[in-house]
């Protein structure tokens, strides 16, 4: 007797940004790292990426799909389809690019112009990204591959849901990532007819949000399984205080919602092999991790001083990321001998602070505003502890970077946090008040002072399992209980 396995699993990723192309946020290294993996877990898995310049310019030997137009504003739309490779170590994925000049040949972020205000056709631009999603999907632009699950990362992706639900021909399932319901894609009411969706979606149990389209809710209402990037954060945003004002959908949908972790792209984040960093380091010997601390005190104007523990802040400076709290915090930190490293950039007020608390503090507290890869590796590597105190965190990629670099995180125990990050890897707090960040503080600086007890925690956090392997065997899971049955 014999039997005949299923075939490979087809999944279409569809989303607005990949690391390291384009990136705001962890969405892009989620989207540049999960394909790959599920390629190497046996899935036929490709991406779809509006063709902003830096995207169109990294793809590979691109062939034309379909052409068509005018849709969405656009006089003519043409999708092609290449290789695009991410990473170091990672195998080239199959990238569909919707090249449309019109809506994404410009300079700028992916949202917003030069002036940091966000484009007026924001949704066309990313309509357009739902809708050629759906039709991949439904086989209308590229009869040589159907995907089985069509995966919508976020706002930007999340229509791409309803087109397909709207198409009652099309036996792919869809599933819908939330990465942070903070941001739903919101657009005035009567722009609705310019998606070319049935009128009757305008309404409380489909799109609208009081008062506004809301793409989010496009996805959350139409994708047949929703998941969010931590199993605390899929239950945090059934309940008021994280729900945004969908906490009734998502209750609703709760037997269609679960919470899988991110992972850390092992190639690009590893102190054995790190270009940017002073000097390589692993959990068996980290006497490099010294020496990269002392580089990143000279580089950043701080006293160079091993008994000072460093805490390192990477993050968008935000009211969402508790920015305020260290600052509260800051001078009863620098009082046990702290010291504070900061690179980011967001809200001008938190800038301005952090600016003035580098010219109060000299040799104790330094910043950099703005955002720098490398050197972002550079301070997750030659800090002692890394600081995300966040009043909410979907899943947080950066005590993730931290662990996997022997800099121990010190979090609020919200989201993604609680989940990664424990007593024997690091240091937690309950309340989004600065108290509790300065007592959770203090424990680490005494704890910092037992070097033999500080090593074993380092060895621990460097020894967790956060690969995209894993993550990518969960996914399987869930597109394998999704699969569409023949004929």
């Amino acid at each position: 007797m014999t039997t005949t396995s299923a075939p490979p699993l087809r999944v279409l990723h569809a989303a607005a940004e990949i690391f390291p192309l384009v990136k705001t946020g962890g969405l892009a290294d989620v989207v540049g790292a999960l394909p790959p993996a599920l390629l190497a877990a046996g899935a036929d898995a490709r991406l779809l990426l509006p063709g902003m310049p830096a995207i169109l310019e990294a793809v590979t030997r691109p062939r034309k799909v379909a052409e068509f137009g005018p849709a969405f504003g656009a006089a003519r739309v043409t999708l092609r389809i290449g290789r695009l490779k991410v990473g170091a170590g990672e195998p080239a994925v199959q990238a569909y690019v919707i090249d449309a000049p019109w809506l994404y040949a410009r300079a700028g972020g992916p949202y917003q112009g030069p002036d940091g205000k966000p484009w007026d056709d924001n949704l066309q631009r990313f309509g357009l990204l739902g809708w050629v999603a759906a039709q991949l999907a439904g086989g209308g632009l590229d009869p040589a591959w159907r995907p089985d699950i069509l995966h919508a990362h976020d706002w930007h992706a999340a229509l791409a849901c309803s087109y397909l639900r709207m198409n009652p021909g099309a036996a792919a399932r869809s599933v819908f990532t939330v990465h942070n319901l903070a941001y739903q894609g919101l657009f005035p009411q009567g722009d609705f007819r310019l998606l070319g969706l049935p009128q009757r979606l305008m309404q409380p149990d489909g799109l609208e949000f009081h008062g506004w389209l809301s793409f989010m809710k496009g996805g959350l209402m139409h994708a047949d399984r929703l998941t969010t990037v931590s199993p605390t954060y899929a239950r945090e945003i059934t309940t008021p205080e994280f729900g945004c004002g969908v906490e009734g959908v998502l209750r609703e949908r709760a037997a269609d919602l679960s919470g899988i972790l991110n992972g850390v792209d092992p190639h690009h984040w590893d102190p054995a092999t790190d270009r940017s960093l002073a000097a390589h380091y692993s959990a068996v010997d980290l006497t490099g991790k010294a020496r990269c601390k002392a580089a990143l005190q000279r580089e950043m104007g701080l006293a160079v001083r091993a008994d000072a523990p460093l805490f390192g802040v990477v993050s968008r400076l935000s009211e969402q990321k508790g920015l305020d709290l260290v600052l509260a915090a800051l001078p009863a930190l620098l009082a046990e001998g702290a010291q504070l490293a900061l690179l980011g950039s967001g809200e001008e007020p938190l800038e301005q602070s952090f600016e003035a608390a580098a010219a109060a503090y000299p040799g104790q507290v330094a910043t950099h505003i703005g955002y720098d890869e490398a050197f972002a590796h550079r301070i997750i590597a030659g800090a002692d502890l890394i600081l995300v105190p966040s009043r909410f965190e979907p899943c947080g990629l950066t005590q993730l970077y931290g662990m996997r670099y022997g800099t121990l995180p010190l979090v609020r125990r919200v989201g993604g946090l609680a989940d990664t990050v424990d007593d024997r890897v690091g240091f937690l707090f309950e309340d989004a008040e600065a108290g509790a960040l300065t007592a959770a503080a203090r424990r680490a600086v005494l704890t910092y002072r037992e070097p033999a007890r500080w090593r074993a925690m380092q060895q621990e956090a460097m020894a967790r399992d956060h690969s995209w392997d894993a993550v990518a065997a969960r996914y399987m899971a869930l597109y394998e209980s999704m699969r569409p049955t023949a004929g």
